[in-house]
């Protein structure tokens, strides 16, 4: 099984060679505004575009909690929107994560990254607007990607 690699460093700048999918957690309202959304925006058009348009064509397409969008923005760096937080403000169920969605997201992406033979890259995903929990999710992430022996890289953002 491999390991996660923790690095210091931004996310969007993913540091191996070869194909890579960054990956982030989305929520189901179609808004695109706060987080870790505004790097990627910084860099790329696409994510955000595809995004709004994939909610907006909701009704005749899969956009919905477990749900991942692949755009690619490179000729080696796709991005994967990972819809795993349902609003965006806490309410009578806790925080705006949804642990099962970022299980099927990562099911999901397992496929995806397998397809392309590429490095995953991500934030602690679902930890910061999202209100999720690192030791929930961590164990996720080496169950599904890791045990399955795709290098998965995890960014924590130094000044």
């Amino acid at each position: 099984m491999n390991e996660i690699s923790y690095l210091q460093g931004d996310a969007t700048s993913p540091q191996a060679k070869g194909n890579k999918i960054i990956a982030h957690i989305c929520n189901d309202l179609g808004r695109w505004g706060k987080g870790f959304v505004l790097a990627i925006s910084k860099r790329w058009q696409e994510p955000e575009q595809a995004y709004k348009q994939w909610h907006k064509a909701r009704a005749n397409n899969d956009f919905e909690l477990g749900a991942v969008q692949l755009i690619q923005v490179t000729s080696d760096i796709w991005v994967a929107n990972m819809i795993g937080q349902q609003g965006i403000k806490a309410g009578p169920e806790g925080p705006p994560i949804r642990y099962e969605a970022v299980e099927q997201c990562l099911h999901q992406l397992y496929q995806k990254t397998n397809v392309l033979n590429a490095s995953i890259h991500l934030p602690r995903i679902g930890c910061g607007l999202a209100g999720g929990k690192w030791s929930k999710i961590e164990p996720m992430i080496k169950q599904i990607l890791c045990a399955n022996q795709l290098p998965v890289f995890v960014y924590d953002f130094g000044d």
